[in-house]
């Protein structure tokens, strides 16, 4: 089960995802809270080995994402957009496309894109991820079943809910941002639990 602790915004949270087990970190580029700047996110990706790095981006140029990958030496791209099918294969970087979960969510709009793994997140009116808000799980069991990349899933996770939502849904991994904070800052202790929890919803704890 692939864990990503996403919007890291300091060197110490980088630090502790990676001690605590984490597979990936993501930083974001996209207006937001936790929007972080290139040279910050530069510094962070060198100083952490042993987990992935990830961008991500909202409707961003497509030389800017290239560019932001490279001065980071980005493992995934993770794009919350409107991006196209086209888009995603220029980017010549592991793609994470996000798609935003409603009530009337078109599943075969994913069947177009060409990418390593789907990232599957709440719609909320006028924001584009990062909403704190949990998603219908059955429906997300669902559409899991009908897609064939591999899965993530976000959206109101936290170290309480997370293994209900891994039961349900059974995606390949789990992507948690607000779920990890105190107070808008990534807290070790809340990181550590969450990973625990993933990790013994698989047994491994």
């Amino acid at each position: 089960m692939i864990v990503k602790i996403c919007g890291i915004t300091s060197l110490e949270a980088a630090v502790i995802a990676e001690k605590m087990g984490a597979d990936l970190i993501g930083f974001v580029f996209a207006p937001s809270r936790r929007k972080i700047s290139v040279s910050q996110a530069a510094r962070i990706a060198q100083s952490v080995s042993k987990v992935g790095k990830v961008g991500v981006f909202v409707n961003s140029p497509l030389a800017e994402v290239q560019e932001i990958a490279e001065v980071c030496k980005l493992d995934f791209v993770q794009l919350h957009g409107e991006e196209s099918p086209d888009y995603c294969r220029d980017v010549g970087i592991p793609i994470i496309k996000a798609f935003q979960v409603g009530e009337n969510f078109d599943v075969s709009q994913i069947a177009d894109y060409d990418v390593e793994r789907i990232l599957l997140d709440t719609l909320v009116a006028d924001q584009v991820g990062g909403t704190g808000k949990v998603f219908d799980w059955q429906q997300g069991a669902a559409l899991i079943a009908q897609i064939r990349q591999p899965v993530l899933v976000a959206g109101g996770l936290t170290s309480g809910n997370v293994g209900q939502a891994i039961r349900l849904m059974k995606p390949q991994g789990v992507d948690v941002s607000g779920g990890v904070e105190t107070g808008g800052r990534k807290d070790s202790e809340k990181i550590r639990q969450f990973v625990q929890a993933v990790r013994q919803s698989e047994g491994v704890v």
